[in-house]
């Protein structure tokens, strides 16, 4: 993966991130927030993987299901956030993913690996947000 530093004004910092074929999304963004010390970013994507594993967040269970996507996709989109879980950065990314046959998969990224790029764009925000325990879900939420 390589970076470039886009624009810095007033605490609001722009990457783009260039991902190739093989690297892990997933451990390249959580790497890339912590060496930078993302503390509240959005995220935004394009590009392909050749596998991925999504998840969807059952609410009775309080558990994600994994949904194993094994064939080259288009990533069609990618959003998401880093926010701080304790002293940590913390990655949130959702993905929808387009098959050859126009049809789409989505959910929570866990695991994808590039084939052949992912064009990322990372906004640092001058306001850092922080996630905290939500008793009702059981996940570690956004508080403003």
């Amino acid at each position: 993966m390589r970076h470039k530093l886009l624009h810095e004004h007033n605490g609001l910092r722009t990457y783009a991130l260039i991902f190739e074929t093989g690297d892990e999304a997933m451990a390249g963004l959580a790497d890339f927030a912590k060496s930078m010390d993302l503390r509240g970013s959005r995220i935004t994507a394009i590009g392909a993987f050749k596998d991925a594993t999504l998840a969807y967040f059952n609410w009775e269970t309080k558990q994600y299901e994994k949904i194993p996507v094994g064939e080259q996709v288009e990533v069609l989109s990618l959003l998401g956030d880093i926010a701080l879980d304790g002293e940590e950065p913390a990655v949130h990314v959702h993905a929808v993913l387009g098959r050859r046959d126009g049809s789409t998969v989505g959910g929570h990224l866990k695991e994808a690996h590039v084939r052949p790029t992912l064009e990322v764009i990372i906004d640092e925000q001058p306001e850092h947000l922080h996630k905290a325990p939500d008793r009702e879900s059981g996940l570690a939420l956004i508080r403003p």
